[in-house]
Formats: structure tokens, C-alpha cells, sequence
């Protein structure tokens, strides 16, 4: 069946009526920009079990003893599915805490058979430090929709529930969405029939997005290397800039970044030398207020990036919830044992929608994924915006038809590209 917006107003009916209406990870406001509405074909969901074999297990290194094991992560996958498939499904997640369940509801229906014929594009999607597989389960849903195959990782050491040390995060992170790339290209069976791992994008926020650079060429510092609190006896050399093992990481496959909020270049990850190594087409997501990963850190990426073409999103005011998580669930409202703070700062921002954001990232992720994962070069015109959504021009014919006098950011209704910087700047300058 086709799936339109109509069809989860009616979905959303349902729910209510059934009372399991309760954290939606699917709306889609009225004003939200024209890319950012689910596509039209239905969608699966399934959870994969994987493992890293013969993996470092950095929690257990003790001076120059590097102990192995098998590296398991979860993976969520959505995916085109089956013509007649009934829209329609939930999650059961757990909560900032790491032990509060939640649930959570969608578009997509559990193991329903993928698409018969036809392969698409692979999109790996990478959380924060705590994070988990459903925090942008948002936009999971939404591009598998619009025909991609979107794998959310659970990174072991680093979800709510097995938050752990810091520095098995900043060595595996890359490596995660690696194995997974790998994982993917050679899954067998239905699922595996319509992998298109050639064309390959992956989407990091936070320490997803620090994952994603480095995967993409962005080596780091020998001083990040040596940092007491980071990865122990020296492990982070494997992403060292100019390196054989870090070259060796590179994989022709990704076409296409988006790093929402990456962390790293605030705490010495990066010095001009490792940003220019950067060399996959990027998209950066960035709140202005960014006190975490700080937002002049994530503009000297996107400035010092001279080894790719490049864009920055910007929402004015926003901190460093910006556009990636989805909205907070219900339960996090309230206060809850384990934590010092409402779990629902971890979702939410102080001044901006968590939907409206989720839907702009929507909007400007299918566009850039379009243009660099399916060659769609008609894409390539929503990025051409006055850089500041408020200078853009509402300048139309008695038609309604746009003149040549119009700016106002293409996507956008009249009143409704408010707070939001785009900027772009071509590989070499």
C-alpha cells in the first residue's frame, strides 16, 4: 500500500482509540519543510544480533595486556517492505536511566517481509554518549520510508543501560560503524537481497558524529592519543591522522556524512592537518548554544574541512539537543531514581520543538542523502539558500509562482524558515 500522511492521521486515530497513543516518533507538523513527510513505501523493522569477533575489550586492558573477545551489538533495521504491508507498530525502549521501559510508537511493522526486487542505499545510524538504537529512531523511519535500508546501532560500552568507560567509546566508535557497513554488505537472505552497501552514508550524533569524522577521514591527535582519561595504552593511535591503521579504515563505500553535534574538536581530537583529512561530502547539524560539544569547535570542522564539499545547519539558540534526539517520552517528564537530573533534559530543548527539529533534520537529510547516495542532482537545489533563513524574500506572481526576486529558503512555507543559518562551502576553499 502507499503510505501517506494521511494514512498516519489515521494510524494515529487508531492508537489513541486504543490507548497506546503514547511517545510517537513519526508526527509530522503542518508547517514542517516539504522533504521531511514519510515517503511512499511501507516499512519493516527488525533487531539483529552481531559481533565483532577477535575485538579489543578495552574495559579489561591492564598496562600492555590487550585481553580479546566478541564484541556484540543490537542493531535496529528498517527497510522498504512488502507491497500490502499495514503500517503501524511499537518499541520498547529504556529510558535515560537505563532501567525505565518506555513505549514507543511508529510507522513500521515488526518483521514484516522486506521489498520484493530493487536494492537501496545503506544508512548506519550512530548515538551519543549515553545513547541507544531508538534515539533517532525518527529518522529511521522516516528515510527507510523513502527507500533506504537505516541499521541503528546499540554501541556496546555506551548505551543507558552498560554506560561505561569513556575511552572504549572513543576507540570503538568508528569501528563500530565499520563492522556494521561490512555486516550489512554481506547479510544473506531477503533483507540481505535489497542491501545496497555500495552507496553508504552514515549519520552520527555527538560521539556518533566524532565516530562518523574519523570514519571519514578526520584522523586524530597524537595528543588525544595520550590523554589520562581517554582510551588506555595508547589504543587511539589506530585512528591516528595519517596513519596506515586509520587510512585503512577508509572505505570507498560511504558516499555521504551527517555529523549532528559531533563531539571531539572541543577537547583536542582534531588539529587543522586532521579536519582537512576529512574526505566524504558532509553535512553538519550544530545548536549555536552548543555548550557540549561548543559550537565554534563544530564550525572549525565544517571551515577547516577543505578536502571535501561541505554544509552547516545551524538552529539559532539551540544547545546540544539539537535535531537528533527523538521527542521526550512521556516518562521522562518526571524525576526518576538513578539520576540528578529529569531525564527529559536529555531529550529537549530549551527553546526549540524537539519535532520541529526532528522534522528540518528530515527535510535536509533526504535531500543531501538523495543527492549523494541516488545521483539525484534535482536535490541540489535546497541547498541553495541565502545563508540566514530570515533575509530570504517571500516575492511571488499573481500565480503564486515565485519570481526572480524570491529567496526565501526553497522547502520552506512563507513565515516558517525562522531561526535556522545554512551554509555551504566547496572542497578546496
Amino acid at each position: 500500500m502507499t503510505l501517506t500522511r494521511a494514512t498516519g492521521v489515521t494510524l494515529a486515530a487508531t492508537l489513541t482509540a486504543a490507548g497506546a497513543w503514547a511517545n510517537p516518533i513519526d508526527q509530522i507538523r503542518p508547517d514542517a519543510p516539504e522533504l521531511a513527510a514519510y515517503g511512499p513505501l511501507p516499512i519493516g523493522v527488525q533487531t539483529l544480533q552481531v559481533t565483532i569477533p577477535d575485538s579489543i575489550d578495552v574495559l579489561n586492558v591492564s598496562g600492555s595486556d590487550l585481553p580479546r573477545y566478541d564484541r556484540p551489538l543490537t542493531l535496529e533495521v528498517w527497510y522498504p517492505a512488502a507491497e500490502g504491508t499495514q503500517p503501524g507498530g511499537t518499541y520498547t525502549a529504556l529510558l535515560r536511566d537505563g532501567a525505565t521501559e518506555v513505549t514507543l510508537t511508529g510507522q513500521a511493522a515488526r518483521d514484516a517481509a522486506p521489498a520484493a526486487g530493487g536494492r537501496y542505499p545503506l544508512i548506519v545510524i550512530s548515538h551519543g554518549y549515553p545513547g541507544n538504537r531508538y534515539l533517532m529512531s525518527h529518522l529511521g523511519e522516516n528515510l527507510a520510508s523513502k527507500g533506504y535500508i537505516t541499521v541503528s546501532i546499540d554501541h556496546t560500552d555506551s548505551t543507558y543501560s552498560d554506560q561505561a568507560a569513556f575511552g572504549s567509546t572513543l576507540y570503538n566508535r568508528p569501528l563500530d560503524q565499520a563492522l556494521v557497513v561490512d555486516h550489512m554488505a554481506g547479510l544473506e537472505g531477503p533483507l540481505g537481497n535489497i542491501v545496497d552497501a555500495d552507496n553508504t552514508a552514515v549519520v552520527g550524533y555527538s560521539m556518533g558524529g566524532y565516530g562518523a569524522l574519523i570514519f571519514g577521514g578526520a584522523g586524530v591527535t597524537q595528543a588525544s592519543t595520550e590523554f589520562s582519561w581517554g582510551a588506555p595504552n595508547g589504543l587511539l593511535e589506530a585512528h591516528l591522522a595519517m596513519s596506515d591503521t586509520h587510512e585503512a579504515l577508509m572505505d570507498p563505500r560511504v558516499k555521504a556524512i551527517i555529523a549532528i553535534g559531533p563531539w571531539g574538536n572541543n577537547a583536542g581530537f582534531w588539529d587543522a592537518s586532521g579536519i582537512a583529512g576529512l574526505r566524504v561530502p558532509t553535512l553538519l547539524v550544530a545548536g549555536s548554544d552548543d555548550d557540549v560539544s561548543v559550537y565554534d569547535a563544530m564550525r572549525e570542522v565544517f571551515i577547516g574541512a577543505v578536502g571535501t564539499d561541505r554544509h552547516l545547519l545551524t538552529f539559532e539558540h539551540a544547545n546540544h539537543n539539537a535535531a537528533a534526539p527523538m521527542p521526550a517520552p512521556k516518562e521522562s517528564w518526571e524525576p526518576v531514581e538513578g539520576l540528578d537530573f529529569v531525564p527529559f533534559e536529555h531529550y529537549a530543548d530549551a527553546v526549540w520543538d524537539t519535532t520541529r527539529m526532528n522534522n528540518i533534520a528530515q527535510h535536509f537529510a533526504t535531500a543531501f542523502l538523495d543527492l549523494h547516495l541516488k545521483e539525484d542532482t534535482e536535490k541540489a537545489r535546497f541547498f541553495d539558500l541565502v545563508p540566514n533563513s530570515a533575509d530570504g524574500l517571500v516575492d511571488v506572481d499573481d500565480a503564486g509562482n515565485p519570481t526572480e526576486d524570491h529567496t526565501y529558503w526553497r522547502g520552506f512555507a512563507p513565515r516558517t524558515a525562522k531561526g535556522l543559518q545554512f551554509e555551504t562551502l566547496p572542497k578546496g576553499q
